[in-house]
Parts: C-alpha cells; sequence; structure tokens
C-alpha cells in the first residue's frame, strides 16, 4: 500500500528515533539513564487520581463529550488566567479543550492555513510547528533561534516576500528546548510586528508553570490587546505529570477559537470528560504540588548543571523549563549523542530540533538525583 504524499515525506519523527535507540539498546543489557523524552517520571498527584477515578463511576461522563470540552474545565482553565495572570477570558468563546496541547498546535494549521500561505517557526523548536503546516499545503518558514540574541527571534531579518504570505507566528517560552525565557517587552514586540503584517500569533506556553529562583514565566495575553491578534496553547502535562492524561486547552481570540472548535468537531469528538474532571481537580484545588514538583526538578538542575561544568562543559543555568540546553565539544550534536548513549546515557540531539539546534544537546531533568551522579560519574569515564 502507498502512502499518501504528505505522509512519505514526513522526516522521521525525532522522539520515535530516541525510543527505538533507547529499545534496542536495553535489549541487548544496557542499563539506561535516559534524559532524552520530556516525560515527568513523577507521578500524577494522588488527589488528581483519586478524583478522576470517582469521576469515572459517573454515568454522565460514559456519554461524548462536547468538542469544546466541558463547562466546568472551560471555567477552570478561566480562573487559573484570572489569578496567575490577572488575564479575564470568557470561557464560552474564549476558551477550548484539547486532546493534549498537541492536537491543538496541529489543528490550529488545518483550521487557518490556505496552500501558499507561511508559517514562522522557532529553529530549533518543537518538531510540530514545522510540520504541520505541511498537512495544508503551507510552507514553514525557520526563525533561528541564537545564542547571541538570547534564543529570540529576530523579526527584522524576516523578508519582506515572506511576511506578504505569512500567516501564522509561533512563539514559545519558556523555551523547548533551549530552556529560554521571554519578558513582555518582548510579547509586546511580538505583538506589533504580527499586528504590522496581519499574523496571528500561537503562543505554546506549556512550561509557563515549571519555573525556578523566584522568577514567573508571563503570558502573551497579559500584553494589552494579545487577545485581539493571538492565541495560547497550554497543557496539563508537564504541569501536573499528566503527559499520559492527554489534556490541554487553548485561549485567546474568539475567532481563533471558534475555528478550532469547528475544526475539531469535524475530526474528534472531544476530550475524555472524567479525564476533564481531574483536570479540574488540578487547576482548582491547592497547587502546592505543582511547587513539590518544580523544587525537585530545581535540586536536579543544580546537581547536572553542576556536574556538567565540572566535566568542563559549557552550559547555562535555566530560569524554566525541566531542560538543559548544552553546546558539545565539536559540534556534532548526533555523533555526541551516540558516544552517549555507548555509555547508556540518553540525550537529545539539538539537529533533530532544526538545523539551528546543531551542536548542542538537550537534557530534560526527569531522572531522579541518583541517577544523575550515575549519569555524571559514567560521562567522566568517557572523556
Amino acid at each position: 500500500m502507498n502512502q499518501a504524499d504528505r505522509l512519505r515525506d514526513l522526516p522521521p519523527y525525532l522522539f520515535e528515533e530516541i525510543d527505538s535507540k533507547i529499545s534496542k539498546a536495553r535489549s541487548e543489557g544496557v542499563d539506561i539513564i535516559s534524559f532524552g523524552i520530556g516525560d515527568p517520571d513523577l507521578p500524577t498527584p494522588s488527589h488528581i487520581v483519586e478524583h478522576c477515578i470517582e469521576s469515572v463511576k459517573n454515568p454522565l461522563n460514559h456519554g461524548y463529550p462536547s468538542s469544546k470540552g466541558k463547562d466546568s474545565f472551560r471555567g477552570a482553565v478561566a480562573n487559573r488566567f484570572k489569578d496567575d495572570f490577572g488575564v479575564t477570558l470568557n470561557p464560552e468563546t474564549e476558551i477550548t479543550s484539547l486532546i493534549g496541547s498537541k492536537e491543538g498546535i496541529h489543528n490550529i494549521h488545518l483550521a487557518f492555513i490556505n496552500p501558499g500561505d507561511i508559517v514562522l517557526y522557532p529553529s530549533p523548536g518543537y518538531p510540530v510547528y514545522s510540520i504541520s503546516p505541511s498537512f495544508c499545503g503551507g510552507t514553514p518558514y525557520n526563525m533561528p533561534l541564537l545564542t547571541e540574541k538570547d534564543f529570540l527571534p529576530d523579526f527584522n531579518s524576516i523578508p519582506q516576500d515572506v511576511l506578504r504570505k505569512a500567516k501564522i507566528l509561533w512563539l514559545n517560552y519558556p523555551n523547548n528546548p533551549t530552556a529560554a525565557i521571554a519578558g513582555k517587552e518582548f510579547y509586546k514586540e511580538a505583538l506589533d510586528f504580527a499586528q504590522e503584517n496581519d499574523i496571528i500569533i500561537c503562543s505554546d506556553e506549556a512550561y509557563s508553570y515549571i519555573a525556578y529562583d523566584g522568577y514567573r514565566p508571563p503570558s502573551f495575553l497579559e500584553v494589552k490587546g494579545a487577545i485581539d491578534q493571538g492565541i495560547v496553547f497550554n497543557s496539563l502535562s508537564k504541569t501536573y505529570n499528566m503527559t499520559g492524561w492527554r489534556i490541554g486547552y487553548a485561549a485567546g481570540n474568539s475567532d481563533l477559537i471558534s475555528g478550532l472548535v469547528k475544526l475539531k468537531g469535524n475530526v474528534d469528538s472531544g476530550a475524555c470528560q472524567f479525564i476533564q474532571d481531574a483536570a479540574v481537580c488540578a487547576l482548582t484545588s491547592s497547587q502546592d504540588c505543582v511547587s513539590k514538583n518544580v523544587s525537585i526538578y530545581e535540586q536536579r538542575r543544580d546537581i547536572l548543571v553542576k556536574g556538567l561544568r565540572g566535566l568542563g562543559f559549557n552550559v547555562n543555568t535555566p530560569k524554566a523549563t525541566f531542560y538543559l540546553w548544552m553546546k558539545v565539544p565539536g559540534d556534532d550534536s548526533m555523533a555526541f549523542a551516540n558516544e552517549l548513549l555507548s555509555a547508556g546515557i540518553v540525550v537529545t540531539p539539538g539537529i533533530g530540533f532544526g538545523e539551528h539546534g546543531e551542536g548542542y544537546v538537550r537534557f530534560a531533568l526527569t531522572q531522579p538525583e541518583e541517577r544523575i551522579n550515575q549519569a555524571l560519574g559514567r560521562m567522566e569515564e568517557l572523556k
């Protein structure tokens, strides 16, 4: 059977390749310490799990859900925006549930990109930003995130012929994979740029609650006028260790939300209702579990940064996300990752996040302290 051109022409998905290498090494008896995929090793907090168990028993949750989500879920998201960012949203028209934010990130292109439209995306960046536009006949155009620019895109470097066709601009702060952060001044600059060129801003804020040293990442929607031009994507995956639950949300401009809901109504049946109930529990109950998780990641960050620097590597101390973005000797990220794999250590090569990720690798802080120290010991033996 011949696959459709759009599928056949896709590059191999980065994390599937990593999974394959891990499986092969484990089958050969290698003890793997994986800093590869950003999947929290910490469990979903027990009070969320217990609430979900009770909700499963409710027959009202056994039917088809609404594509835009339960009123209670959208209301809980609205309250979080109000409490955490001072942003007032209408849960009826400015919020929708998602089956994980990845689903929404993909579907926003299907809802708003026509053949010939250009999507501006960060490189290095989450691969879905550049892969999804091609499904609608759009063209991805990368914006380099460079060290000397603090991993912020330079809007002035984008050619006018590209801007004339640009329809969507992707932002992602705190950033995956670089762990870079952005302030309200940058968001204001991005908003002005988007308004001048009639471009939709899509802001992926999946790591907005994982921050250290007293830092609080702002939301794009905090900037005056942002809701007229853009939409924010987030999920409960990283904040509450709920990656496998597949629950997220989009919030922002009502026309963008309406288009996304219309698209979703034709291609999926909405997020599972008892999982939405669990998400409501997560969003509305004490946030101490989030603070506890962040404290654990912060301790891991400090151990890994200190250890890598002690081995002579150039690595910054991130203020947010649970990633470290490290320059590799020789600038060949795949070669460096393969060398570490020979010692049973998995990291993500930067080239997998786009051409401007070359020369770096990403460590995810998803291993306990004991395993981090073991990995550092193995790396010392390699030197």
